[in-house]
């Protein structure tokens, strides 16, 4: 068993090195646009990037999961059948959708909330959506074949092209938002050419009826489950933006953006654990190993959780080397919402590890439901507490909505596949986490906090999870050793 979590370690490291190295770079961008677009204009970025992540739903069809599900049992069809149906199922429903955003974008203008002066934006989205879409198989299957170094360096070369184009754009050739687009766009282009060899390799002219109609009965289930778990994601910009203001979004997004610590490690995470459970799910202990991932994520998540807490305004006021911070200081006003998105975040982590019962006995079903109840709260507390308390009620309901998420998937995966986690160690996980922000916060109020005091809280978070013996180093060495 320990042989498997430290195999699980290991490609978690894989992606996580090169997902941290990407990511970093990804996220060195709101530097440049916090330092040089006023908030309004982000703003109006980060609403079309969360019109982009809900309409990535439709455009997939939710045929990822599909192709996971079947390409790792072959159970119906062959290797390059499961490639290819959900590959071209996906290309012509994203090629079609992606025409009618480019040829009536002037139409989808008052949906996006931008004035029709900017419908080039939409265009620009409708191209993103096709090519990213077009990459979903082919990203898949290098998950699936256990090539997380091939996985990671076309997404790492994406990236740096994504960041390369917008410097280039932004600071020497003077253009303004529209430099986000474009560089994402020639990003995707070169992602695809990148991933031809996966595409051809794998794709074949083949129509297996059974296959199709499997794919179809696993997938779509998660269009609504998609789209309820974007919502969750991102409909607090839109809503943000009618009830406030550009500005207030643009705020918000930044902030937000400083919870990108957490969601690396949860991302990192993510990409090994979905091939690593449906591979070992015939493990004799295979629910035993489940268990034992779930407490060792809670844990590092949660000290990751204190770590940035106790430091994020530190880090988001860091004088960088040219003009200007880590995050421009009109947009400081919104640190408060990072501690709320760090742990919206963390618990969306667990959301994942509980997503092996589901997988594993084909319950798919369930998940509309699920995150369909999570959207709604999370569309109601919106609507109730942005009007009060702008950002802050934004991340207070997302961090709800992920709750409701967690609570609602962990029902029905021990209904079906019952694991028995180590409660109590958990339990004290999240109490030594309480009660080290409370001391941070009981004097964060009476007086400035300095660094060493931050640092000496952090250790002492550490202490706690050995005197509850939760942390065994000579274990943790074994499986993080590599």
């Amino acid at each position: 068993m320990l042989d498997k979590i430290k195999s699980l370690s290991k490609d978690t490291l894989i992606y996580g090195v090169s997902t941290i190295v990407g990511r970093f770079l990804n996220f060195m961008l709101v530097p440049l646009y916090t330092n040089i677009f006023p908030p309004g204009e982000f703003g109006v970025v980060a609403n079309i990037f969360a019109y982009i992540a809900i309409l990535n739903v439709f455009f997939t069809l939710g045929l990822e999961s599909g192709y996971f599900k079947f390409a790792s049992t072959l159970e119906v069809g062959s290797e390059k059948e499961n490639f290819s149906l959900p590959f071209i199922g996906i290309f012509f429903n994203s090629l079609i959708l992606s025409l009618i955003l480019f040829l009536f974008s002037s139409d989808f203008s008052y949906i996006f909330q931008i004035d029709i002066s900017r419908k080039i934006l939409i265009k620009y989205t409708a191209v993103i959506l096709f090519f990213d879409a077009v990459a979903i198989v082919p990203f898949a299957y290098l998950r699936l074949k256990n090539k997380p170094k091939l996985f990671a360096s076309i997404k790492f070369i994406n990236i740096l092209i994504n960041v390369v184009g917008n410097v280039i754009l932004i600071i020497f050739l003077k253009y303004g938002i529209e430099a986000v687009f474009i560089s994402n766009i020639f990003a995707s282009i070169i992602t695809i050419v990148l991933l031809l060899p996966v595409i051809i390799s794998n794709f074949e002219i083949s129509f297996n009826k059974k296959l199709l109609s499997e794919l179809f009965r696993f997938s779509l289930p998660y269009i609504p489950s998609g789209i309820s778990s974007n919502i969750v994601q991102v409909i607090n910009r839109p809503i943000l933006t009618a009830l406030t203001n550009d500005t207030t979004v643009g705020i918000f997004q930044a902030n937000y953006r400083l919870g990108i610590f957490m969601m690396l490690f949860v991302s990192m995470f993510e990409f090994a654990w979905r091939p690593f459970f449906l591979n070992n799910a015939k493990f004799p202990d295979a629910k035993k190993l489940f268990a034992k991932v779930m407490t060792i994520f809670i844990l590092l998540a949660s000290f990751i959780f204190i770590i940035l807490t106790l430091f994020i305004e530190d880090i988001a006021t860091f004088k960088i080397p040219f003009k200007g911070y880590l995050i421009g200081k009109a947009y400081w006003g919104g640190l408060a919402v990072v501690p709320l998105v760090l742990m919206a975040y963390l618990i969306y982590g667990i959301y994942i590890n509980l997503m092996a019962g589901i997988y594993i006995e084909k319950k798919t079903k369930y998940l509309p439901l699920i995150t369909g109840i999570a959207a709604i709260i999370n569309i109601i507390f919106n609507l109730l507490l942005i009007p009060d308390y702008g950002i802050i009620g934004a991340g207070v309901t997302t961090l709800i909505s992920y709750l409701a998420m967690t609570v609602g998937i962990y029902v029905v995966s021990q209904k079906y596949y019952y694991i028995k986690y180590d409660y109590l160690k958990i339990l004290f996980i999240f109490l030594c986490t309480g009660i080290t922000l409370v001391i941070f916060y009981s004097f964060k109020d009476v007086f400035p906090v300095h660094l060493l005091f931050k640092a000496i809280l952090a250790v002492f978070f550490l202490l706690l999870m050995f005197l509850f013996k939760i942390l065994d180093i000579k274990s943790f060495k074994k499986v993080l050793s590599v």
